[in-house]
């Protein structure tokens, strides 16, 4: 039977992480379901299980000197969704995370680490240019851009020995004109994503400065189109609007062939044309579709 160790502090959890082949434990809200033996039954797990949610070094939201965010690993999505100090999308993203007690577990650190294509924060932390920061005693510390961190479906740029501290989102990243998001899901509450859509833009002087894309549930990782977005990159606010369609067909060339494919092109292009119309109209800063 599988031992569970409780750590004091962030240095006990790592020589213990050393020292003993473990799962990393915070909200549980993936990891109790991945691992249920059957209604009504205990779960079960193969090796021991190392609980830190109840570490303050790794909680918690600030802002950094240079003006960049630092997100505690195991601040709860609630927790995000609330911070002013939390760029708009991401708290967009964290509200909209299952429903309230699910939001009062889950952690940020969790979401990532469980590296599912339908995760409701990494599409928001990959607009964002994310950051995601390790340590173990053995190699310190490493800062591993979210999209890189992320390798494939459930499998996580981690070492045996690691654990996820905190998420930078740089300030520079944040500073944006437009907004949007929109998540799709069977039911309001406790929907799991069929597709989630986060888009920004930044103008100056009427041109595009920054225009990205971020989708989920399009494959096996959350979609990120550089392309798309260099399409629009340098186009004043007229000829944004004219060539939507082919921005929107230039993010469609990245959505991979699986279950409903056509219901994703169709709805993520209607949404990026939608996000498009509206902000080279000014029609709002930040908005949901």
């Amino acid at each position: 039977m599988a031992d569970c160790f409780i750590p004091n502090t962030l240095t006990e959890a790592l020589e213990y992480r050393l020292n003993n082949p473990c799962i990393i434990m915070a909200g549980s809200s993936d990891l109790m379901v991945a691992h249920n033996a059957g209604t009504g039954a205990t779960p079960v797990f193969d090796k021991d299980v190392l609980l830190i949610r109840n570490l303050s070094e790794i909680h918690g939201i600030k802002k950094e000197k240079n003006g960049d965010i630092t997100i505690g690993a195991c601040t709860t999505s609630r927790e995000i969704s609330t911070s002013a100090l939390v760029p708009w999308v991401l708290r967009q993203a964290s509200g909209n995370m299952g429903a309230i007690g699910l939001r009062n577990s889950a952690t940020i650190g969790g979401n990532i680490a469980n590296a599912s294509p339908k995760g409701d924060a990494p599409g928001p932390l990959y607009l964002l240019n994310a950051v995601v920061n390790v340590e173990s005693l053995n190699n310190g510390k490493r800062s591993i851009p979210i999209n890189e961190f992320i390798i494939k479906f459930r499998t996580i740029d981690l070492h045996d020995d690691e654990i996820i501290t905190s998420i930078t989102i740089p300030t520079k990243d944040s500073d944006m004109t437009y907004w949007f998001y929109h998540k799709i899901g069977t039911r309001y509450a406790n929907a799991i994503s069929k597709l989630t859509l986060c888009s920004c833009v930044k103008f100056e002087k009427g041109i595009v400065k920054d225009f990205r894309i971020a989708a989920t549930a399009c494959g096996a990782t959350t979609n990120r189109s550089r392309d798309a977005e260099k399409t629009a990159i340098g186009l004043g606010k007229d000829e944004f609007l004219q060539k939507k369609s082919d921005i929107a067909s230039a993010f469609d060339a990245i959505i991979s062939p699986r279950a409903m494919p056509e219901f994703r092109r169709t709805a993520s292009k209607n949404m990026i044309e939608d996000f498009i119309t509206k902000s080279a109209s000014g029609y709002w800063k930040k908005f949901i579709s």
